[in-house]
């Protein structure tokens, strides 16, 4: 009726219909981006050690369990080419666990070093993918030494849900790819790229795209690890022979096969490109991670 009161409408930022359409998107582009800043602010990060990998990389202890499993099973009702593929792929699995613990033991090796600067913020944190895999090794890698450790967790359909090794406080869900990609580039001081399959390879070279092209300010050490895996997958001497890329070009990363000389390369590199000379200055009640600055 004429007299009675109409209902308040909502809040536009509590509009979830509005927030969740097509007009709503660049909110939610900005709270991917705003939302991480703050709490990385409140955290205290001022840079990151990206760890990229397969997320279907077990364990030694998981994919031995598997494999042993396997070979006892008598399901009647999987064909004998099936089973030899089945059978194949988990010894595979056995032979490529070794990258799970060594990406376990850089991991470990990187956080107990860099727990130990002298710094007002966090330095070169471990950080992953958030999910299962390598980035799970390395995310219980930092834990064991007992620093803090990222996730940049992503909604997709199968493998992709928090390890639980993260730092609860640091444990992030992105719906956007490329939001998500930006903060793995937007600290990071070194990437490390363990074997892995389209998604690492799409990190690596977005990375070595945005170094060879100048478009970062700052060094951004990078490793592959494991040469055996990495020749066997990509022919990277070939681009040079081909005149895609430079030869020099090739210089913009490192082989590595063990973590004790990942660690050394890290180390070093970390301490001459960003921890020498006279720190920053900050402003006194704003403390900002590092920026990935584009040259001028």
């Amino acid at each position: 009726m004429a007299d009675e009161k109409l209902k308040s409408a909502p809040l536009a930022y509590q509009n979830e219909a509005f927030l969740n359409s097509p007009d709503g998107r660049i909110l939610r582009l900005m709270s991917e981006y705003s939302e991480p800043l703050s709490r990385f602010r409140r955290e205290q990060i001022q840079d990151t050690v990206v760890f990229f990998g397969s997320a279907r990389i077990h364990s030694q202890e998981t994919a031995a369990s598997r494999l042993t499993a396997l070979r006892s099973s008598n399901d009647i009702d999987i064909s004998a080419s099936q089973q030899a593929q089945d059978m194949k792929r988990a010894e595979a699995a056995v032979d490529m666990a070794r990258y799970y613990e060594d990406a376990r033991r850089l991991a470990r090796l990187l956080t107990e070093w860099s727990t130990q600067i002298p710094a007002k913020r966090h330095r070169f944190v471990v950080t992953t993918g958030g999910g299962p895999g390598i980035m799970e090794a390395a995310n219980l890698g930092a834990h064991e030494a007992g620093g803090k450790t990222i996730g940049l967790n992503i909604n997709l359909p199968f493998e992709q849900n928090p390890n639980p090794y993260i730092t609860p406080s640091l444990n992030f869900e992105f719906h956007y790819f490329f939001m998500r990609k930006f903060w793995f580039a937007y600290l990071a001081k070194a990437l490390v790229i363990f074997p892995g399959g389209f998604g690492t390879i799409d990190e690596l070279f977005e990375i070595l795209t945005l170094a060879q092209t100048d478009k970062l300010a700052k060094k951004i050490l990078v490793v592959i690890y494991g040469s055996e895996y990495w020749h066997r997958i990509m022919n990277f001497q070939a681009f040079v022979d081909a005149g895609t890329v430079s030869p020099q070009d090739l210089n913009l990363f490192k082989f590595v096969d063990s973590p004790e000389d990942a660690f050394t390369f890290l180390r070093d590199g970390l301490t001459e490109y960003h921890l020498g000379g006279p720190p920053k200055k900050e402003k006194e009640q704003e403390v900002l991670p590092e920026i990935a600055k584009t040259r001028p």
